[in-house]
């Protein structure tokens, strides 16, 4: 790996770059296979199997585009410590900056981060989900911010705002179809998030051989525990407890769709391991944390082995709290 500088916008801010990391590449067939022993352990009901992406673009999913595939990458941009303790206001990332950055010409993205708050006016969770084609934006994306009365309002990104800030873990491809896997869990019976129990699985299976997915799952039945961040906070955050006091905890309510990735390790580029949002049609949108009802849930995910990762503006000085 090495370091270089890059210039996102007129202000000559500058993110420190990080070459991408190539991954182990794993057969789709092998990962179904592990996974579908593993997340028994978690639920119920498993069924987990290779098929051709049905197009996502259409419902329930309605993502900006229809495939998980072609040039699979994971990007991480920014991270938590530019949040807390105290917001840094300069952090703030232009997808058409880092479509080039990464030398891609033409990109679907998708994942969790925090919305553009120039855009608006607060700090909000951002839930991408776009597609740049040729300067072309077909903006799919929602952010979600907490409202005067303390209730969560999600809001359509126009194709004009292609920003996020602070900190973002998405996953890029050129949104074509073909083989990725399916998973359907129900009836929760373990601890684990749906997201943790699949990268506890492969983590435990893989050990340092590290695993990277990106991709989208729907809440089908049930509900979800998610935050949407407040506006930012004047006083320092040092701690979970501190930042569990300041973020808004919400039970929302199928149907959800959730993007986002998941890595089993971090190299030593201080990754976050796992990160999705949801939105959905009934106005209800955060940061995904574990459903709420296991014992009638029922989560449907499409997921693609990533190729590489990539971290962008990896913080200088770090810190672990601030990444359930």
């Amino acid at each position: 790996m090495f370091d270089i500088e890059f210039a996102i916008n007129a202000h000559a801010a500058y993110l420190n770059f990080s070459q991408g990391v190539t991954f182990v590449q794993y057969i789709l067939d092998e990962v179904a296979e592990v996974l579908r022993k593993g997340l028994q352990n978690n639920f119920k009901n498993v069924t987990v199997e290779v098929v051709i992406c049905p197009d996502l673009s259409k419902a329930p999913f309605t993502l900006a585009a229809p495939g998980l595939g072609g040039k699979q990458s994971l990007i991480e941009i920014g991270g938590p410590p530019y949040l807390l303790p105290l917001v840094q206001r300069d952090k703030v990332y232009d997808m058409n900056d880092i479509i080039k950055l990464i030398s891609m010409d033409s990109a679907f993205i998708i994942g969790a981060g925090a919305g553009p708050f120039p855009f608006a006016g607060v700090n909000c969770e951002g839930i991408l989900n776009l597609a740049i084609v040729n300067g072309n934006v077909n903006q799919q994306t929602r952010i979600s911010k907490v409202a005067e009365d303390g209730l969560p309002v999600q809001i359509k990104l126009p194709n004009t705002e292609t920003r996020c800030a602070l900190l973002a873990n998405l996953f890029f491809s050129e949104g074509k179809t073909g083989k990725v896997l399916k998973v359907n869990a129900k009836t929760r019976t373990g601890d684990d998030d749906f997201i943790a129990s699949i990268r506890k699985t492969l983590a435990t299976h893989y050990g340092d051989k590290i695993v990277g997915l990106g991709g989208t799952f729907l809440l089908k039945e049930g509900k979800a525990k998610q935050h949407v961040m407040q506006d930012f906070s004047t006083t320092p955050i040092n701690s979970d407890e501190e930042l569990n006091n300041w973020l808004r905890f919400y039970n929302m309510s199928a149907p959800l769709i959730a993007v986002g990735t998941l890595v089993t390790g971090e190299y030593d580029l201080d990754l976050r391991v796992q990160h999705f949002h949801s939105f959905s049609h009934h106005n209800e949108a955060g940061h995904y944390h574990i459903d709420t009802t296991p014992d009638t849930v029922e989560y449907l995910g499409y997921f693609n082995l990533a190729e590489v990762i990539h971290r962008i503006d990896k913080p200088a000085e770090t810190h672990k709290f601030g990444r359930d």
